[in-house]
C-alpha cells in the first residue's frame, strides 16, 4: 500500500512539474507580445544579435518582403520564416483597423495586401488565422508615392501627352507600361480613379478622397502594356480633373478597395475632359483659374508663417536640417525642371508650416541665384499642401503628394500651363526671398577625435565613452556620442579613440541611432533600438524625426526644430556634423559648446564651471569625462555581449583608459615626411596628429578631407545679406535679378517715356537699396506736367514781385511822413 501510495505521489509531482513546464513555455510565446522582453526569453529585435528571443519569436513577430510600397495600396508582400495552412483565413489589420484579406499560396507563404492610405511612414499590421485572433503583427513602410521607384508603378509613357491632352495639336493614343508579374492575375482591368478634397477647409469635416471613377480597359492581359484612344467623359467624371490610374485583376470587382493593384503617377487628366476643353482650352482653363483665384481669397493665407528660402544655392544644399533636394528638380540627378524653366536645382522646406502645414519651395539657376516668380515663370513658389505632407496626415491639406496636387499643381495647369494666366497664380504663390533667411550654426567631430564647436573652438578629446554632445532642455534636444578604442591592422589597441556611435532624440521622437557596421565604413541606422532598412527605400518618415540614407556610408536626420544631423563614414572613421537653427541660440550645453557666439564659454561644464580655452591636453580631457552620459540618461542600444559589457556595465566614461595627449615630429620617424607632404593648408594639424598616432596616412587623409569638408559647410553658410525683390518699374524694364549685398539693377523706359528716379540702385550692407524709387513717365504727361509746372512758377513769382514791390511803396510812404516836424503843447504831468 505504501509503495502505491508513493507511486501515486511522484506521478503527482510529475504531472506538476510537466504543467508548470508547459505553463512557462506558453509564457514564453511571442503571441500579442512583439517589441517586448519577458523574464525568460525576449520578443525584443534586439534578441536575435543577444541570442535570447523565444523560440516562436520568427513566428509571431514578423519580417515581410517588400517591407515598402505606394501609401496607395495594393502591395502584395509575403510573410518570412513562417508557414501557414492553405485552408486558414489569413486576415490582415492594419493600423487596427483597417482590414485587408490575405491569403496562402501553394508553398504555404502567407501574403498580405496593403489598403489605400493617407499617410507615409511605418504602419503596424497585425496578422490574424482566424479572423478573431490578431496574434501576429509587424509594421509596413507607407511610402510617399512620387518617391517611389519606377518599377513600382504604372509608367505613362509620354507624360506630356497625357497632362495635355486636348489642348492644340495634342492628340493620339496614350500609353501605359507596368511589371506584370507585381499583379498576380493573368488579365487585369485598368481604371481611373479620382483625387479630389470635400469639406469645409480648415475644418474637421475636411476630408481626403479616391473615388473609383470608371473602367478605360476590361478583362485585357497582364501583358505590361496598355493603349487606348481618350474619350470625351460622360458627367459627372469629366468634372474630375486630378487622377490616377489603376491596374487591378479582372476578377476584383470594379472600384473594389485593397486589392492587389499598381498604380500610376497623378496627373492632370486632361484626357477625358468635357468637350469645352478640347474646343478652347486656354478659354476653359481660364475660367477655372479664375473660379481658383476666387477660392484662394476665400481661405486664410499661410504665407506669413512660412520659412524664408536661402539666399544661394550653396546655403540651400547646405541647410540640411531644414531643405532637402526638390525630387522634380535636382541637379545631381539630372532631373528636368519641368515646372520651373530657367531653375537647375530646387530644394523644399522639410517641415510643415506649424498651423497650415503649407510647404516652401526654393529654386535656383545656375549662377546659384535664387529664381523669383517676379522675375520668371520658374521662379521659388510656396505651396498650400506641402508635396511630401504634414504629419500628423491623413486630413487635408497634409495628405502627402495629393494634397499639393489639389492646391498647388493642379491650378498651375489652369493658369500657367494651360492658358497664359500666370498672374493669377503668382498672387497667391509669390516666391519668398531671403531677408529674413538665418542660416544655422555648424559644429563637427571628426577624426581621433576633433571637436570643433558652434562658436568655432577645436580640440581633441580621446576618451573612452558616451558622452553629451549636445543638450538643450528648452527644445528637448539630445545629441549623445560613443567612442571606442582603435585598432590597429595588427589588431591591437592604440592609444586613441574615434566616434563610433551616435544616438539622438528631440522631444518625444522615435530615437536615432547610427554608428559603424564593424570596421566597415557602412553606416547601420537604429530607431528605438531596431535596426532600419534603406535596402528599398532612401527616405523614410518616422515619428517626430526624418531619416535620409542615399547610400550605407551616408545619413542625415532631421528634426522638427530644423536641427540636423549628419553622419559620413570611411576609413574606419565616423564623422558627424550637427546644424542647429539660430532660435537654439543661448540654448545648448555639452561638448560641442554653448552656442553664444562667444568662445569662451563653450568649455562649460556640466556642473556650470568654465574651463579656460588655454587649458592643457589633460584639463580638457578632465573636462569632457565630465559629460559622460547615465545608463538613465542613454539613447543607446545595448544588442551586443561587446556593448553590454563595455559600456551598460562599465562605466560611462572609462578612467583606464588613458590616450596619448600629443604626438612628436621626430626626425628619425620614417612616416614623418610623408605626413607633412600630406597635411598642409588647412587642417593641417589634425591630419598630422591622426597620420602619426594612428601610424596611417589614409587616416591622416581622412581627417584632412572631413575637415575641410566642414570647413566648406561653414562658408556655404555665411550669412548673406539680401536687398529684396526689385520690380522693374511701369513702362519700363531691369537687367538683374540679384538682390544680394553688392549687386546691382539697372532700369530704363519704353520709348515714350522718361526715366525719373534713379537709373541703377545698388544692394548695400545695411539690406537697402541706394538710390530713390524708379517711375517712367510719359513724355506727352511729362510735357503737360512741365507746361503746368512753369505756369505755376511764373504765378508765384509775379505773386512775389507785387508783394515785393508793395512792400517797397510802403516803406517809402512811411519814410516820407517820418520827414515831417509836428509842435506841440508840452503835456500835464501827473
Amino acid at each position: 500500500m505504501l509503495c502505491k501510495y508513493k507511486d501515486k505521489m511522484h506521478l503527482c509531482m510529475l504531472m506538476v512539474l510537466l504543467l508548470q513546464l508547459l505553463f512557462r513555455t506558453a509564457a514564453q510565446s511571442c503571441a500579442k507580445s512583439c517589441g517586448q522582453k519577458i523574464n525568460t526569453c525576449s520578443c525584443h529585435s534586439t534578441c536575435e544579435s543577444l541570442r535570447d528571443c523565444c523560440a516562436d519569436y520568427k513566428h509571431f513577430c514578423l519580417d515581410i518582403e517588400p517591407h515598402s510600397g505606394s501609401l496607395l495600396g495594393g502591395t502584395d508582400f509575403k510573410i518570412l520564416n513562417a508557414t501557414f495552412e492553405q485552408n486558414i483565413n489569413l486576415t490582415c489589420r492594419f493600423n487596427s483597423e483597417i482590414l485587408t484579406e490575405g491569403y496562402v499560396d501553394e508553398s504555404g507563404v502567407g501574403h498580405c495586401i496593403t489598403p489605400l492610405l493617407y499617410e507615409s511612414g511605418w504602419i503596424s499590421f497585425e496578422v490574424s488565422t482566424d479572423g478573431v485572433s490578431f496574434d501576429r503583427s509587424g509594421r509596413w513602410l507607407s511610402v510617399h508615392h512620387s518617391k517611389l521607384g519606377p518599377d513600382y508603378k504604372i509608367i505613362l509613357v509620354n507624360a506630356t501627352q497625357w497632362q495635355y491632352y486636348g489642348t492644340p495639336d495634342v492628340s493620339g493614343d496614350l500609353k501605359m507600361t507596368w511589371i506584370p508579374s507585381l499583379i498576380k492575375a493573368e488579365r487585369v482591368n485598368i481604371e481611373l480613379w479620382g483625387y479630389n478634397e470635400t469639406g469645409e477647409a480648415y475644418s474637421l469635416n475636411w476630408e481626403a478622397e479616391w473615388k473609383y471613377l470608371y473602367t478605360v480597359g476590361r478583362d485585357v492581359p497582364n501583358s505590361g502594356v496598355f493603349s487606348f484612344t481618350p474619350q470625351i467623359a460622360e458627367k459627372p467624371y469629366f468634372l474630375w480633373d486630378l487622377g490616377i490610374i489603376r491596374v487591378s485583376p479582372s476578377t476584383k470587382p470594379d472600384g473594389a478597395q485593397n486589392v492587389n493593384a499598381l498604380w500610376s503617377e497623378e496627373h492632370a487628366i486632361a484626357w477625358h475632359l468635357e468637350e469645352a476643353f478640347r474646343k478652347d482650352s486656354a478659354g476653359w482653363a481660364l475660367e477655372k483659374c479664375i473660379n481658383w483665384d476666387r477660392e484662394e481669397k476665400a481661405m486664410p493665407s499661410f504665407l506669413t508663417e512660412i520659412t524664408d528660402c536661402p539666399c544661394t544655392l550653396a546655403q540651400a544644399r547646405a541647410d540640411t536640417g531644414r531643405f532637402h533636394t526638390d525630387y522634380g528638380c535636382d541637379m545631381e540627378a539630372g532631373s528636368i525642371c519641368v515646372y520651373h524653366p530657367g531653375a537647375v536645382h530646387c530644394v523644399r522646406a522639410i517641415q510643415g508650416s506649424p498651423e497650415y502645414g503649407a510647404g516652401q519651395q526654393c529654386c535656383y539657376d545656375s549662377s546659384g541665384a535664387q529664381v523669383l516668380t517676379g522675375d520668371s515663370m520658374g521662379g521659388s513658389t510656396p505651396d498650400r499642401g506641402h508635396d511630401w505632407g504634414s504629419p500628423p496626415y491623413k486630413k487635408p491639406p497634409r495628405v502627402p503628394g495629393f494634397s499639393h496636387w489639389k492646391y498647388d499643381v493642379i491650378s498651375f495647369y489652369y493658369c500657367c500651363l494651360w492658358s497664359d494666366n500666370c498672374r493669377y497664380y503668382f498672387s497667391h504663390r509669390p516666391s519668398s526671398d531671403c531677408r529674413t533667411y538665418r542660416p544655422p550654426r555648424v559644429a563637427a567631430v571628426l577624426g581621433d577625435p576633433h571637436f570643433m564647436t558652434f562658436d568655432g573652438v577645436s580640440f581633441t578629446f580621446n576618451g573612452k565613452g558616451e558622452y553629451t554632445l549636445v543638450y538643450s532642455s528648452d527644445r528637448e534636444l539630445s545629441v549623445q556620442g560613443r567612442t571606442e578604442p582603435v585598432r590597429f591592422e595588427n589588431g591591437s589597441l592604440a592609444k586613441a579613440t574615434r566616434l563610433s556611435s551616435v544616438a539622438m532624440r528631440e522631444k518625444d521622437s522615435d530615437v536615432i541611432e547610427v554608428r559603424l557596421r564593424g570596421r566597415g565604413d557602412e553606416l547601420q541606422v537604429l530607431m528605438n533600438q531596431q535596426v532600419l532598412s534603406f535596402s528599398e527605400q532612401r527616405w523614410i518618415d518616422l515619428s517626430g524625426v526624418f531619416v535620409f540614407s542615399p547610400k550605407a556610408t551616408n545619413v542625415t536626420v532631421m528634426f522638427p526644430s530644423g536641427t540636423g544631423l549628419e553622419v559620413r563614414a570611411g576609413d574606419g572613421v565616423m564623422t558627424l556634423t550637427v546644424l542647429l537653427p539660430h532660435d537654439l541660440q543661448n540654448h545648448t550645453l555639452g561638448l560641442l559648446g554653448t552656442m553664444n557666439d562667444d568662445p569662451e564659454y563653450d568649455l562649460s561644464a556640466s556642473n556650470g564651471a568654465l574651463i579656460s580655452l588655454n587649458s592643457s591636453a589633460l584639463d580638457i580631457f578632465t573636462y569632457c569625462a565630465g559629460w559622460a552620459v547615465t545608463n538613465d540618461t542613454s539613447l543607446f542600444t545595448y544588442d551586443s555581449t561587446y556593448l553590454l559589457n563595455e559600456y551598460y556595465y562599465a562605466p560611462k566614461h572609462d578612467p583606464s583608459f588613458i590616450p596619448i595627449f600629443s604626438v612628436t615630429e621626430d626626425p628619425e620617424d620614417p612616416l614623418l615626411e610623408p605626413v607633412l607632404k600630406l597635411c598642409a593648408g588647412e587642417g593641417a594639424w589634425f591630419c598630422k596628429y591622426d597620420a602619426l598616432n594612428m601610424r596611417s596616412l589614409d587616416q591622416g587623409n581622412a581627417t584632412l578631407l572631413a575637415f575641410r569638408t566642414q570647413a566648406s559647410t561653414k562658408r556655404d553658410l555665411e550669412p548673406v545679406r539680401s536687398c529684396g525683390w526689385l520690380s522693374p518699374p511701369k513702362h519700363g524694364q531691369k537687367e538683374g535679378t540679384l538682390y544680394l549685398e553688392g549687386s546691382k539693377v539697372t532700369f530704363w523706359c519704353h520709348r515714350g517715356y522718361s526715366l525719373y528716379g534713379s537709373d541703377e540702385r545698388t544692394c548695400q550692407a545695411d539690406g537697402e537699396w541706394s538710390g530713390e524709387e524708379t517711375h517712367c513717365v510719359a513724355d506727352d504727361t511729362l510735357a503737360i506736367v512741365l507746361g503746368s509746372v512753369g505756369a505755376v512758377l511764373a504765378l508765384v513769382i509775379m505773386l512775389i514781385a507785387i508783394v515785393v514791390y508793395t512792400k517797397k511803396q510802403r516803406k517809402e510812404a512811411w519814410k516820407h511822413q517820418d520827414d515831417k516836424v509836428t509842435y506841440q503843447q508840452p503835456g500835464t504831468h501827473l
